[in-house]
Order: C-alpha cells, then sequence, then structure tokens
C-alpha cells in the first residue's frame, strides 16, 4: 500500500465512537436490553417509511434518497417487546441509569455538561427504526483526550437510543430484529484535530479504554462502532461508518487518503482530456442475439427477484432493458484502481445498485461476460463513443436500467469535478462503499414527547481508568503486569472485583477468569453458559476447602454442561471434593512404591514425572502444593 506525505495532502480527520451502555433497560422503555434469536419472535409485523420535512420545511438529502428506492420493512417483536419499541405509544422519559453512566463517560473525557438535555429526532428512513427517526439529546461538550502525537479534542456526547438490528434481506425489503432498538448508546465526537492514520487508532483506543473504565458498556462483537471522518487537501469531507475492529481504523484510514488522491488524479486527466457524459440511451436492441446470460435473463425476465421495483402497474409481466451512457473522454479511467480491487466503475456500480440493479458493465472491461468484441463495437457505435471513450450500461427490469444508469451517470459526472461528500459504508477489508449522501441539519428536528432534563453531576464519580486498575492489580494483589492487564481490560473484571471483594485469592479469581475459562473455550466447552453465580459458587468451594484448585476446571466444565445444577452437589457427585491431608498421603506413598526402582535410580529427579502421575490419581481432590510437598517428602524417605 503506497504511503502519503499526509501532512503535505493536507489529511484531517476526526472520529465518531458509537458505544451501547450494558443498562437494565431501554433509554425510552422498561424493556430489556438482552439481545434474542431471530428464532425466538413470536410475532412480526411491517411498515413503509417515508422522509419528513423539517420546521423549516426541509427534506434531507440522505433521507430523500433512501425514500427514493420503495421497500418494505417486516420486524420481529417479541415476548418482551413493548409499545414504545413498535411506534404505538409514546417514549417513557429518558433513562436515569443510561444518563448517569453517559456523565461518567463525559468527566472522564473531561467534557462539561450541558445545563439542560432536550431529545431531538434525528430522520432515519432506511428502516433501522419503527418511527423513521432516531432519538438523540446532548449530554456534554468540549472535552479533550491524549495521544502520543498530540491532543485531540471531544467535540460532544450524545447519549441515544441504538437501531434495529438488520437480520436479513427479503424481496420486498429488509428485515429487522426490535431486541436491539432502544438500547442506550454513547456518540462521541472528536474534533477534526486527527491528521495521521495512526493518532486516529490511538485516539480510538484511548476513547474505547475509557469507556471500558467504566464498567458500564456493553461487550462484544457490534457493541462498540467506529465512524470515521476524512478528508484532504481539495478533497471533500467523507463519513465512512461502521468499522467494527480498531485494528482496521488505521488502514482505513490509508485507504481513504488513497482513494481521494486518485480521484484527484482522474479529476485532473478527465479535465485535460475535456470530458463529459452523454445522456442515457436504450440499447436492448445491440444485445438483442446477446450471448451473455446476466444481459440474456435481463432482457428475456425483466430482471432477478432483486429488481422487484420494477413499474407493473399495467399489469404486465415486468420487462427487461439495457440502458447505457456514453463516458467521452473516460476511456481506460473507469476501470482505474482507485482503492484495493475497487475502481471507478465500482464507484458508479455502488450508485446502481442503490436504485435495484445488480451493478453495472463498463467497455474498460469489455469484451467479458459474455459480451462480444462486435457487441462492444456495436454499443460504441449506438451511443457515438470512440476509442477515447467509455460506456457504463445496465441491464435490469425497465424501470430498474433507467433509474440505475442515471445514477451511475450523476457519479461519472461527479467524477469529473472531483471527490464527492457522502457517506460510505466500511467493508471487512479495510475499503468502503458508496451508503448515501452526507446528512444535514435539516435531519433533526425536537422531540415533544420526552421533556428535556437537568443533568446533575454532583452525585457522579469518576471511575478509576483501566491503566490505574493495572498497576493496582499489580500492586495491591501481587498479579503479574500480564495477567493483571488481561483482567482488567478483560469483560469480566467485574466479577473480578466483586469476587477478591468477597475473600476470594487474587491469584484463584484472575487465573480462573482469564486462563482457565480460555483453556475451556479452546477445548470446545460451552463457557458462554457459565454465569457469574457458578464463577462465585466455586470460588466459595475453594476457599471453604471443600474444592482443591486443581478441581475447578473439571468443575466449571461440568457447570457449563449442566448450567441449572448446585454446583456442590455437582463438585459431590463427579467425586471433585477436596481430599483430607491423609488421603493425598495414601496417594502419594502409592505412585511411589509403584515406582520404587526408578526413586532408588534417580531420586529426586524423578518428581517431575511422579507428580503428574500424582495429581492424575488424585483426579483434581488436592491442592498441588500439598501434593507436590507430599511426594518429596515420600521420595527423600528412599533417596
Amino acid at each position: 500500500m503506497t504511503e502519503y506525505d499526509y501532512e503535505e495532502l493536507g489529511l484531517v480527520a476526526g472520529l465518531e465512537i458509537h458505544q451501547q451502555l450494558d443498562t437494565a433497560t431501554k433509554l425510552f422503555c422498561n424493556c430489556p436490553t438482552e439481545l434474542r434469536e431471530p428464532e425466538e419472535s413470536t410475532r412480526r409485523f411491517t411498515r413503509y417509511l417515508h422522509p419528513t420535512k423539517s420546521e423549516l420545511g426541509e427534506i434531507d438529502d440522505a433521507a430523500l434518497e433512501e425514500s427514493q428506492v420503495e421497500r418494505e420493512f417486516e420486524y420481529l417483536a417479541y415476548d418482551t417487546t413493548c409499545l414504545v419499541e413498535e411506534d404505538d405509544e409514546p417514549p417513557r422519559e429518558l433513562d436515569e441509569e443510561a444518563l448517569e453512566v453517559a456523565l461518567e463517560i463525559a468527566q472522564l473525557l473531561d467534557m462539561t455538561p450541558v445545563d439542560q438535555a432536550h431529545v431531538m429526532r434525528k430522520i432515519v428512513v432506511d428502516g433501522s427504526n419503527t418511527t423513521g427517526f432516531q432519538r438523540t439529546t446532548k449530554i456534554a461538550d468540549e472535552g479533550e483526550i491524549s495521544t502520543e502525537e498530540g491532543p485531540v479534542g471531544i467535540e460532544d456526547l450524545m447519549l441515544e437510543e441504538e437501531s434495529a438490528q438488520r437480520v436479513a434481506e427479503t424481496e420486498a425489503g429488509v428485515r429487522y430484529s426490535l431486541d436491539r432498538l432502544g438500547i442506550p448508546l454513547v456518540e462521541i465526537g472528536t474534533k477534526p484535530d486527527i491528521s495521521t492514520p495512526e493518532q486516529a487508532r490511538d485516539a480510538a483506543e484511548r476513547i474505547g479504554m475509557l469507556l471500558r473504565s467504566t464498567g458500564s458498556v456493553k461487550r462484544g462483537l457490534g457493541t462498540i462502532r467506529q465512524d470515521v471522518n476524512i478528508s484532504i487537501a481539495d478533497g471533500a469531507r467523507v463519513e465512512l461508518k461502521g468499522v467494527q475492529s480498531l485494528d482496521d481504523i488505521d488502514d482505513i484510514v490509508r485507504n481513504e487518503v488513497r482513494r481521494q488522491a486518485r480521484l484527484l488524479e482522474i479529476r485532473d486527466e478527465l479535465e485535460a482530456r475535456d470530458a463529459e457524459v452523454g445522456d442515457v440511451q436504450d440499447v436492448s436492441a445491440v444485445f438483442a442475439d446477446t450471448d451473455s446470460g446476466v444481459i440474456r435473463g435481463a432482457l428475456d425476465d425483466g430482471g432477478s427477484a432483486e429488481h422487484s421495483s420494477a413499474d407493473t402497474s399495467s399489469g404486465d409481466e415486468p420487462r427487461g432493458k439495457v440502458t447505457a451512457v456514453p463516458l467521452y473522454g473516460f476511456d481506460g479511467l473507469v476501470g482505474a484502481e482507485i482503492q484495493p480491487d475497487r475502481r471507478l466503475g465500482t464507484e458508479l456500480s455502488d450508485h446502481a445498485k442503490r436504485h435495484g440493479a445488480g451493478g453495472i458493465f463498463h467497455t474498460d472491461e469489455l469484451p467479458a461476460y459474455g459480451v462480444s468484441e462486435e457487441e462492444v463495437t456495436a454499443l460504441r457505435e449506438a451511443v457515438g463513443a470512440d476509442e477515447n471513450d467509455a460506456v457504463a450500461i445496465v441491464a435490469a427490469a425497465e424501470g430498474v436500467a433507467e433509474s440505475a444508469i442515471e445514477a451511475a451517470a450523476e457519479r461519472a459526472e461527479t467524477a469529473i469535478h472531483g471527490v464527492p461528500e457522502e457517506t460510505r459504508g466500511a467493508n471487512q477489508d479495510a475499503t468502503s462503499n458508496y451508503l448515501r449522501p452526507l446528512p444535514g441539519a435539516a435531519r433533526m428536528y425536537p422531540e415533544t414527547d420526552v421533556p428535556p432534563v437537568e443533568p446533575d453531576v454532583t452525585t457522579v464519580e469518576e471511575p478509576e481508568l483501566l491503566t490505574e486498575k493495572v498497576e493496582r492489580y499489580q500492586a495491591e494483589f501481587d498479579l503479574g503486569e500480564g495477567l493483571a492487564k488481561q483482567v482488567a481490560y478483560g469483560r469480566n473484571m467485574p466479577l473480578f472485583e466483586q469476587a477478591v471483594e468477597d475473600g476470594v485469592d487474587p491469584t484463584l479469581a484472575a487465573g480462573t477468569l482469564e486462563s482457565t475459562v480460555t483453556e475451556l473455550r479452546r477445548d470446545d466447552v460451552p463457557v458462554e453458559a457459565l454465569e457469574d453465580g457458578h464463577f462465585l459458587a466455586v470460588f466459595d468451594l475453594v476457599e471453604d476447602g471443600e474444592l482443591a484448585r486443581e478441581g475447578v476446571p473439571e468443575l466449571l466444565t461440568a457447570l457449563a454442561e449442566s448450567p441449572d445444577a448446585d454446583a456442590a452437589e455437582l463438585a459431590e457427585e463427579k467425586g471433585l471434593g477436596s481430599a483430607a491431608e491423609e488421603e493425598v498421603r495414601e496417594a502419594v506413598v502409592e505412585v511411589v512404591e509403584r515406582n520404587a526402582e526408578q526413586v532408588s535410580e534417580e531420586g529426586m529427579a524423578a518428581f517431575s514425572g511422579l507428580m503428574g502421575e500424582c495429581m492424575g490419581a488424585l483426579r483434581g481432590k488436592a491442592d498441588g502444593d500439598l501434593v507436590s510437598e507430599l511426594l518429596r517428602e515420600e521420595i527423600q524417605k528412599r533417596a
């Protein structure tokens, strides 16, 4: 990957971190914040959403484009779903627990809380909220964090409701699950102070550490998302949404810088060629006898099932069509790579897909896909394109083919002028694809169903940072640096602190919650079935001398497989009760006598091999330190 001089390019970037809070109930109702499986759904309902005007009578561009694709939204409801989530009842007041956590986060970010927090509606018509908008409220502003390359300002901290979870694409639209809708979420926006990919990652890691320091945020895939706003000099502000992993942020920034730099190079070349975009035309006749399976299918069947928005109002079967747009002066540039495995043609295709098409073909890649050289020549002639020009085509149901090629043509027109402002989606390979235009101020308006609140910071205590916990665990509990960091940054940190507070040996608690659980997971033990109560019960048995430490893995395995069982009863059933010293000595003597010849010849050198045999004979019923002590005594007697 080409590494640019980011200062010379004028890179400016900012972050938006979205983090779910681990509260008991949702932000505007009393429903639980636990995720459910789609199979647990008890009923379904459908909605169609349309954009509304702001208080000034304006419609947001992003919402308007989203609404141009007619889709049905299906929602999975559960036995815990309430009328608020279905938008059949007004929302409750802002959740107090969520507000308190948000204020804790504000303190950690050195932010100033607002005097009065007003809930706003943010228009969202992609189906991710049954209401057609997302409720959000500003809690604090003007903060700062430190990074190795300098401070990064924090613009604002918003408390808002999480969107519904996208489950599947359907023939009519999209299916969502309502279990996630309404989970409290904080959105942290930085100022555009970030100037390198490394600083972007550093800032995200710092914010993530501060969030986890509260002990009140959800953990796991999808519970935290990073959006990155990026621009370079002569480029444009682009919002990259949905970066799932911190490890991807620096590569996301690098690839977007490369994309904008390449688009500017393409712009300069197009200007030098006096490039322009021609008129959209119907070229179906060119492909009347085509051997291309994709085009043939579109002409014969009116496109595939994904093109269900075709015009069928007359009652006839949807008709297929091939539409084209000549791109004068674009030859060789539509196929120019602007990101790894993504080209300018991919950008045109992204826009066409928004209107139901499967994508586009263009002459920089043809003949291919069953399209012949003769058809390419005829296509050029039909639209008046010569060897210096390119042609893009869409084959789909009639209505789709027309709107999709128009969208591709508009994106080609934009390429002549440079980099468009837009919202893009982050891909797993750290590239991105077009989603929609950047939203504007017209998408926000006041929420009249929820009264404003006055945040009270006097009762909010600033939590201990994870970095400080690591140092404390080393000093107070004598944990090694590695284990201390594992525990402090791990999702079981609150359980560890509870166990230690209850009198459990810190080394036992830390080793079990981190190392032992990891080993059991690798052995395919269903550790996700283990709850806090299981661990605390096992720790109590060890502390009471009823279970040896060596029996902990076996008992946790048994509890994971039978989570409703009682830990003490299961330990007894499995024969895991802690053996008395005399019983342990008898087992050790038996092992030593069985290996008398080896002990006589090797003396204490036989210890390691016999230790394993003793532990196996006792099956976790004795503490390793006791077994070691008694084994050494017996070997010395016979040496």
